[in-house]
Protein backbone atom coordinates (compact mmCIF):
# COMPACT_ATOMS: atom_id res chain seq x y z
CA UNK A 1 0.00 0.00 0.00
CA UNK A 2 1.41 3.38 -1.03
CA UNK A 3 2.00 6.00 1.65
CA UNK A 4 3.49 9.50 1.73
CA UNK A 5 6.54 8.27 3.68
CA UNK A 6 9.57 9.61 1.87
CA UNK A 7 7.62 12.44 0.20
CA UNK A 8 6.67 14.72 3.09
CA UNK A 9 8.56 17.94 3.75
CA UNK A 10 11.00 17.37 0.93
CA UNK A 11 11.82 18.89 -2.45
CA UNK A 12 12.11 15.95 -4.83
CA UNK A 13 14.10 16.25 -8.04
CA UNK A 14 12.66 14.59 -11.15
CA UNK A 15 9.80 14.53 -13.63
CA UNK A 16 6.64 15.28 -11.64
CA UNK A 17 4.60 12.83 -13.71
CA UNK A 18 6.77 9.95 -12.50
CA UNK A 19 6.94 11.13 -8.89
CA UNK A 20 3.21 11.86 -8.67
CA UNK A 21 2.50 8.39 -10.05
CA UNK A 22 4.28 6.90 -7.02
CA UNK A 23 2.12 8.85 -4.56
CA UNK A 24 -1.11 7.38 -3.17
CA UNK A 25 -4.38 8.67 -4.55
CA UNK A 26 -6.36 11.20 -2.50
CA UNK A 27 -3.34 11.92 -0.28
CA UNK A 28 -2.77 15.71 -0.48
CA UNK A 29 -5.00 18.51 0.77
CA UNK A 30 -4.08 21.41 -1.51
CA UNK A 31 -2.10 21.94 -4.71
CA UNK A 32 -0.53 25.33 -5.47
CA UNK A 33 1.76 25.48 -8.47
CA UNK A 34 3.26 27.58 -11.26
CA UNK A 35 3.86 25.32 -14.29
CA UNK A 36 5.64 26.28 -17.51
CA UNK A 37 3.35 28.53 -19.56
CA UNK A 38 4.17 27.04 -23.01
CA UNK A 39 5.48 30.40 -24.26
CA UNK A 40 9.27 29.85 -24.59
CA UNK A 41 9.80 32.31 -21.74
CA UNK A 42 13.14 34.12 -21.60
CA UNK A 43 13.91 36.26 -18.55
CA UNK A 44 15.64 39.62 -18.72
CA UNK A 45 18.94 37.90 -17.96
CA UNK A 46 18.30 35.30 -20.71
CA UNK A 47 17.34 32.36 -18.47
CA UNK A 48 14.83 29.74 -19.63
CA UNK A 49 13.27 26.70 -18.03
CA UNK A 50 12.32 23.18 -19.04
CA UNK A 51 9.06 22.08 -20.71
CA UNK A 52 8.14 25.60 -21.88
CA UNK A 53 8.03 24.73 -25.57
CA UNK A 54 4.57 25.61 -26.97
CA UNK A 55 4.96 22.86 -29.58
CA UNK A 56 5.56 20.11 -27.01
CA UNK A 57 2.87 20.07 -24.32
CA UNK A 58 2.67 16.30 -24.01
CA UNK A 59 3.28 16.65 -20.27
CA UNK A 60 0.30 18.95 -19.59
CA UNK A 61 -2.73 16.65 -19.52
CA UNK A 62 -0.99 13.65 -17.88
CA UNK A 63 0.32 15.93 -15.15
CA UNK A 64 -3.11 17.44 -14.48
CA UNK A 65 -4.59 13.95 -14.35
CA UNK A 66 -2.01 12.89 -11.77
CA UNK A 67 -2.65 16.03 -9.72
CA UNK A 68 -6.37 15.22 -9.76
CA UNK A 69 -5.65 11.64 -8.67
CA UNK A 70 -3.48 12.56 -5.67
CA UNK A 71 -5.69 15.45 -4.48
CA UNK A 72 -8.30 14.54 -1.89
CA UNK A 73 -11.97 14.94 -2.74
CA UNK A 74 -13.57 18.35 -2.18
CA UNK A 75 -10.25 20.22 -2.15
CA UNK A 76 -8.70 23.18 -3.97
CA UNK A 77 -6.07 23.48 -6.69
CA UNK A 78 -4.55 26.91 -7.45
CA UNK A 79 -2.62 27.11 -10.71
CA UNK A 80 -0.81 30.02 -12.31
CA UNK A 81 -0.97 30.14 -16.10
CA UNK A 82 0.14 32.06 -19.15
CA UNK A 83 -2.70 33.93 -20.77
CA UNK A 84 -1.34 33.19 -24.26
CA UNK A 85 -2.13 29.48 -23.76
CA UNK A 86 -5.05 29.62 -21.34
CA UNK A 87 -7.19 27.58 -23.73
CA UNK A 88 -4.78 24.65 -23.45
CA UNK A 89 -4.67 24.86 -19.66
CA UNK A 90 -8.46 25.12 -19.35
CA UNK A 91 -8.90 22.11 -21.63
CA UNK A 92 -6.41 20.04 -19.61
CA UNK A 93 -7.91 21.03 -16.25
CA UNK A 94 -11.43 20.18 -17.37
CA UNK A 95 -10.43 16.94 -19.05
CA UNK A 96 -8.66 15.90 -15.85
CA UNK A 97 -11.89 16.51 -13.91
CA UNK A 98 -11.35 19.90 -12.27
CA UNK A 99 -13.99 22.63 -12.05
CA UNK A 100 -12.93 26.24 -12.57
CA UNK A 101 -14.14 28.45 -9.72
CA UNK A 102 -12.37 31.81 -9.71
CA UNK A 103 -9.54 33.81 -11.21
CA UNK A 104 -7.07 35.63 -8.97
CA UNK A 105 -5.02 38.62 -10.14
CA UNK A 106 -1.92 40.08 -8.51
CA UNK A 107 -1.33 43.75 -9.31
CA UNK A 108 2.34 44.58 -9.90
CA UNK A 109 4.09 47.91 -9.62
CA UNK A 110 6.16 47.10 -12.72
CA UNK A 111 5.41 45.49 -16.12
CA UNK A 112 6.55 41.89 -16.55
CA UNK A 113 6.36 42.22 -20.35
CA UNK A 114 4.98 44.43 -23.08
CA UNK A 115 2.85 43.37 -26.04
CA UNK A 116 -0.12 45.30 -27.34
CA UNK A 117 -0.48 46.38 -23.70
CA UNK A 118 1.99 46.75 -20.84
CA UNK A 119 1.37 43.73 -18.55
CA UNK A 120 1.30 44.78 -14.90
CA UNK A 121 -0.20 41.66 -13.37
CA UNK A 122 0.01 37.92 -12.71
CA UNK A 123 -2.96 35.57 -12.70
CA UNK A 124 -4.02 32.15 -11.44
CA UNK A 125 -7.15 30.03 -11.52
CA UNK A 126 -8.76 28.57 -8.41
CA UNK A 127 -9.98 25.10 -9.34
CA UNK A 128 -11.74 22.38 -7.39
CA UNK A 129 -11.94 18.63 -7.20
CA UNK A 130 -15.51 18.02 -6.12
CA UNK A 131 -17.19 20.70 -4.04
CA UNK A 132 -14.96 22.03 -1.28
CA UNK A 133 -16.49 24.24 1.41
CA UNK A 134 -16.14 27.99 1.13
CA UNK A 135 -12.96 29.11 2.92
CA UNK A 136 -13.35 30.82 6.28
CA UNK A 137 -11.15 33.63 4.92
CA UNK A 138 -12.44 34.74 1.51
CA UNK A 139 -9.64 36.31 -0.51
CA UNK A 140 -10.03 39.42 -2.63
CA UNK A 141 -9.87 38.74 -6.35
CA UNK A 142 -7.03 41.28 -6.70
CA UNK A 143 -4.05 40.74 -4.42
CA UNK A 144 -0.68 42.33 -3.66
CA UNK A 145 2.58 41.39 -5.38
CA UNK A 146 6.16 41.90 -4.27
CA UNK A 147 9.06 41.66 -6.70
CA UNK A 148 11.51 38.90 -5.72
CA UNK A 149 14.40 39.84 -7.98
CA UNK A 150 14.14 36.33 -9.50
CA UNK A 151 17.48 35.37 -8.01
CA UNK A 152 16.56 31.71 -7.49
CA UNK A 153 14.36 31.11 -10.57
CA UNK A 154 13.54 33.01 -13.80
CA UNK A 155 9.91 33.48 -12.69
CA UNK A 156 10.19 33.26 -8.91
CA UNK A 157 6.91 33.84 -7.10
CA UNK A 158 6.94 35.93 -3.92
CA UNK A 159 6.04 34.54 -0.52
CA UNK A 160 3.49 37.36 -0.22
CA UNK A 161 1.55 35.90 -3.16
CA UNK A 162 1.49 32.27 -2.02
CA UNK A 163 1.02 32.48 1.75
CA UNK A 164 -2.57 33.84 1.57
CA UNK A 165 -3.53 30.98 -0.77
CA UNK A 166 -2.28 28.36 1.64
CA UNK A 167 -3.92 30.01 4.63
CA UNK A 168 -7.25 30.31 2.80
CA UNK A 169 -7.46 26.93 1.09
CA UNK A 170 -5.91 24.57 3.65
CA UNK A 171 -5.81 23.97 7.38
CA UNK A 172 -3.01 23.53 9.91
CA UNK A 173 -1.25 20.20 9.41
CA UNK A 174 -2.53 19.71 5.85
CA UNK A 175 -0.27 18.52 3.04
CA UNK A 176 0.42 21.14 0.35
CA UNK A 177 1.81 19.93 -2.99
CA UNK A 178 3.73 21.91 -5.60
CA UNK A 179 4.73 19.70 -8.55
CA UNK A 180 6.56 22.57 -10.29
CA UNK A 181 8.41 23.83 -7.24
CA UNK A 182 10.94 26.14 -8.92
CA UNK A 183 12.61 28.16 -6.16
CA UNK A 184 10.59 26.37 -3.46
CA UNK A 185 8.46 29.33 -2.37
CA UNK A 186 5.33 27.18 -1.97
CA UNK A 187 7.20 24.87 0.41
CA UNK A 188 8.44 27.84 2.46
CA UNK A 189 4.94 29.32 2.61
CA UNK A 190 3.42 25.99 3.63
CA UNK A 191 5.98 25.50 6.38
CA UNK A 192 5.46 29.01 7.74
CA UNK A 193 1.70 28.42 7.77
CA UNK A 194 2.06 25.22 9.81
CA UNK A 195 1.39 22.87 6.91
CA UNK A 196 3.38 19.95 5.55
CA UNK A 197 4.66 20.18 2.00
CA UNK A 198 5.77 18.16 -1.01
CA UNK A 199 7.76 19.93 -3.71
CA UNK A 200 8.82 18.46 -7.05
CA UNK A 201 11.25 20.14 -9.42
CA UNK A 202 12.66 18.83 -12.68
CA UNK A 203 15.88 20.85 -12.72
CA UNK A 204 18.32 20.72 -9.81
CA UNK A 205 19.78 24.21 -9.25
Amino acid sequence: MKTLDGFLNRILCGDCRNILHEMPERSVDLVVTDPPYLVNYVSRDKRRYANDNPHDAAWLLPTMQEIYRVLKDDRYFVCFFGFHKVDRFLAAWRQAGFRTLEQLVWAKDYPSSVGTVSRWHEAAYVLAKGRPPRPEVVLKSVLEWQYTGNELHPSQKPLLALLPLILAYSRAGDVVLDPFAGSGTTAVAASRAGRQYIGIELVRS
